[in-house]
């Protein structure tokens, strides 16, 4: 970098903000390649120093030095991370395409480096005899662990092949996202006529408009395509020929064969990453990725989740067989499918509970949910407080902030939340952090979330469904791992942990959106303020298990297409993506005409690009965890500042620092039992038949 460029770069110093922020204010796009260029000069810089250490490998000249390396890179690529995420842009697309083949290249720079893994490996050995505290010990064997499987064992012709392999697979991994999200804006559904929204409410409409497209046009109405295959709308929509084009606008958005279209790019993936797997000595993607997981293999992780298809979808039919008897009794014949889904269901729901979903919505005012519902929750089972800040930047104005007080008045952390959809932000919801809390490092932590709410129209209140309370509550959840924080090193610290533990704290937040005194602290009519009545209150927890076997079967489908690519072996030829799909789904009883998977395998983000390649099923394992840890609650008084305080000193506050199925165990007493998971969905049929 050049010295005029070095003194204007906000990365290359840190922020002088509160808890070092971002200063989005003076954070420029043109800032972020020479940043990330330098970031990993010196990062590199900093592993040679290391490796060309004369004096005998130690713990802190070796691993901790590795801890203390990349602070520059870490700082930008967090910053870079949110914005290519929630506020995206071409330049950013194009930077994060051209940067992701060399940022694979950085990381295979470090940890196939002979000489630095023999440095780790040295200390490795001595681990025994070195006297180190627990956390300095899970370190070193999470650090030898992270070497060797990453390739260091290999010889220098493997070495090669994984390094193209990887690189390989960063760039295809970014453009699946660069393509998804411009097939997903591409694929909203236009209407130009307002009646063929009948069943939308006025503010829903309101906020769907556009200007027409010529200066006497009437206008038109977009409907945006969020990430799931089901949306939102299909359960309002009178228009079944409406409905039937918003699912198949959905359902085709990444199979259209043009320039957003996915299946070549997953097909190849799914083939590098089976040939890396082969490469590092591995039967499949999921063996590899699995070992360092509370399921451990392919065939744990199967088994528990196919274990749960029959239950599944057995009420799942039953739910289809109500849904077809009220389509009768409304006169009308045709067969149920995946559009008509969503909107039977809900008079099924109806009818049965008494409730509508727009009555429901009324109740749930985003501000409400977010100030007195979950930060109440927050409040009461840890003591924690909130003040909104004005004065820290943002990189959009949707975003606002949060200054986090712990119980005994020490500042924890910043909170961004970013809840409403936008056209260059990734569907779904998530959690990361902007700082990573490090007391090796002197950083406490810095927090977002985002969302992908409905934006009202100007001057309209921002009303959620139960769905979206669910979520807000959720990512809340991974808040709190991250708030909690308290880790001596970066590398283990807050949700650093394994796949199928890191979705217990967000899912087990969960449940405090249906818990009786938050409940009824947030569900106030967003106009009269009227809390909701204690007898509608408990018609919208009771509905909550209803059409549990549709909800469990569509992520069985989609956590099964996860695995089945996963689990494919080295040298096999590309496969065709929509008849893989097909049998896969077939083979594991879960191809319902009515059922779709909730993630099609063209537009499933999470396993392509997020991470959770071989791990969709965590999101399964952990609610056995959370349903079981919440039994615990249950039993011993429920939402109290002790249990909370537990909560938080055995799970929420111990990042990656300690066995994780012995961490639950030191909360709760004993293993996991899957019985509070299932009849928690009302799903009482054992998991066996």
């Amino acid at each position: 970098m050049t010295a005029s460029s070095a003194r204007t770069n906000p990365f290359l110093t840190a922020s002088s903000l509160p808890f070092q922020a971002p200063p989005f204010d003076l954070i420029r796009e043109e800032d972020f390649q020479p940043a990330i260029e330098e970031g990993m000069r010196q990062q590199l810089a900093e592993v040679a120093s290391i490796v060309d250490n004369t004096a005998a490998p130690t713990f802190d000249n070796t691993l901790v030095a590795l801890e203390k390396s990349g602070t520059l890179l870490s700082r930008v690529l967090h910053v870079f991370s949110a914005l290519t995420g929630a506020n995206t842009s071409e330049a950013l697309q194009q930077l994060q395409e051209h940067e992701a083949p060399r940022l694979a290249a950085h990381d295979d720079a470090i940890h196939l480096d002979q000489r630095l893994f023999n440095r780790v490996e040295a200390v490795y050995d001595q681990r025994d005899t070195l006297d180190l505290d627990s956390e300095s010990r899970h370190l070193l064997d999470w650090y030898y662990d992270e070497f060797v499987r990453k390739g260091a064992r290999l010889d220098a012709v493997d070495k090669a092949a994984l390094k193209k392999l990887n690189e390989e697979a960063s760039t295809l991994s970014t453009v699946f996202t660069n393509r998804l999200l411009a097939a997903s804006k591409s694929g909203a559904l236009v209407l130009h006529d307002r009646s063929r929204l009948a069943g939308m409410s006025d503010g829903e409409i309101a906020a769907a408009q556009r200007p027409g497209d010529d200066p006497g046009g009437a206008g038109k109405w977009v409907i945006p395509i969020h990430n799931t295959t089901q949306q939102p709308p299909l359960v309002s929509l009178l228009d079944r020929g409406v409905r039937r084009q918003l699912f198949e606008a959905s359902w085709n958005r990444t199979e259209k064969g043009d320039a957003n279209d996915t299946r070549e790019i997953i097909a190849r993936l799914a083939q590098i990453r089976a040939e890396q797997a082969r490469l590092l000595g591995y039967s499949s993607y999921a063996a590899w990725s699995l070992e360092n997981q509370m399921a451990k293999t392919p065939e744990t992780a199967l088994g528990f989740v196919r274990d749960l298809v029959p239950a599944a979808v057995a009420n799942a039919r039953a739910e289809a067989d109500a849904i077809q008897k009220m389509i009768a009794s409304r006169g009308e014949a045709f067969e149920l499918e995946a559009w008509d889904w969503d909107h039977y269901a809900e008079q099924v729901r109806k009818q049965r509970f008494d409730l509508d979903e727009e009555q429901i919505r009324q109740y749930f005012e985003l501000n409400s949910v977010l100030i007195n519902g979950v930060f109440y929750a927050a409040t009461r089972l840890y003591g924690i407080t909130f003040t909104e800040r004005h004065d820290i930047p943002v990189y959009h104005p949707d975003v606002r902030v949060f200054e986090v007080t712990d119980a005994d008045g020490t500042p924890l952390t910043l909170f961004y939340c970013d809840f409403f959809a936008r056209e260059n932000k990734i569907g779904g919801a998530w959690m990361d952090n902007l700082v990573t809390q490090s007391r090796l490092l002197g950083t406490k932590p810095v927090i977002y979330n985002i969302a992908n709410f409905s934006k009202p129209a100007a001057g309209q209140p921002a009303l959620l469904s139960f769905d979206d309370v669910t979520t807000m509550f959720h990512e809340f959840g991974h808040a709190l791992h991250g708030f909690f924080a308290d880790q001596q090193y970066p590398s283990l610290s807050g949700t650093s942990v394994a796949r199928d533990f890191v979705e217990l704290p967000s899912q087990f937040n969960e449940h405090w959106s249906t818990e009786t005194t938050v409940f009824a602290n947030y569900a106030r009519h967003y106009d009269t303020g009227e809390p909701i009545s204690p007898a509608f209150a408990d018609r919208i927890r009771e509905a909550e298990k209803f059409n549990q076997g549709y909800r469990l079967t569509e992520v069985l489908a989609a956590t099964l297409l996860d695995m089945a690519w996963h689990t494919l072996p080295a040298g096999e030829p590309l496969h065709d993506v929509d008849a893989f799909e097909k049998k896969a789904l077939a083979d594991n009883n879960v191809s319902l005409r009515a059922v779709p998977p909730r993630y099609r395998s063209s537009y499933f983000l999470h396993i392509w690009s997020n991470g959770y390649a071989a791990g969709y099923y965590a999101y399964l394992w952990a609610e056995m965890l959370d349903a079981d840890a919440y039994e615990w609650f249950k039993e011993n008084g429920g939402l109290t500042r002790a249990n909370g305080d537990h909560f938080r000193a055995t799970i929420l506050s111990r990042g990656n620092t300690a066995d994780l199925a012995s961490m639950y165990r030191e909360f709760r007493g004993r293993d996991p039992r899957i019985e509070p998971m299932l009849e928690g969905r009302g799903l009482r049929v054992t998991a066996e038949q």
